[in-house]
């Protein structure tokens, strides 16, 4: 198995784990476990393919990554009440799951398009989508709102991962670069609240006060 292989195969079942996890959070029956696990899964890798054009897109051609969401799935099921907290441990392999999926989704944009532009976009996109899509499912606040850096985090491993590509790096090594930029970034965003300026200028009326 390749590097890009296994950073595939990780973001898929750790992504998977927080959906199944949320679902524990909102006390799911197994089917809501599977049906939540599999959507955060294969999520961001779904409207990768689609904005890149692969068809079928890459779980249709290789139906081991819906397993890995049910095998997932079916183990959280049964076990994620061990886990006291569980909103902590959601965010941290969410984190993990972010770093695998900003390398995966770069290299999947840079192979078909050659571009660095392309590759760093589909990162971003890889890594944040599944996430997006779980937040919205189970009712939880969106990792978007939260103060927390995040999708920067992605940005970062993406644009790390395709510099050390177009740099000549061996793909092993910008690969494990890239995935360790981003779980840096967004650890220190979990750990030491690492926020991005926000905007403080008077916010828009209510369309009502403008009518």
């Amino acid at each position: 198995m390749t590097i890009l292989e296994l950073l595939d195969y990780a973001g898929v079942a750790v992504f998977a784990a927080t959906g199944a996890l949320a679902a524990s959070r909102k006390q799911l029956d197994i089917i809501g476990f599977l049906f939540l696990a599999a959507a955060t899964g294969v999520g961001g890798g779904t409207f990768r393919d689609l904005v890149l054009g692969a068809a079928p897109v890459f779980w249709v051609t290789n139906p081991t990554y819906l397993l890995v969401c049910v095998g997932v799935g079916l183990l959280f099921y049964f076990t994620a009440h061990l886990f006291e907290s569980r909103y902590r441990m959601l965010l941290w392999l969410d984190a993990v799951g972010l770093s695998a999926y900003s390398v995966m989704g770069a290299a999947k944009g840079l192979a078909a398009t050659g571009s660095p532009t392309v590759a760093i976009t589909t990162g971003v996109m890889t890594a944040s989508v599944g996430g997006i899509l779980r937040d919205l499912l189970a009712g939880e606040p969106s990792v978007l709102l939260r103060p927390e850096i995040y999708v920067t985090a992605a940005l970062c491993g993406a644009a790390a991962f395709t510099a050390l590509i177009s740099a000549g790096v061996p793909l092993s090594v910008a690969s494990v670069v890239g995935a360790l930029t981003a779980f840096a970034v967004r650890g220190g965003a979990l750990r030491f609240a690492w926020r991005i300026p926000v905007y403080r200028h008077q916010p828009g009326r209510h369309p009502d006060d403008v009518m």
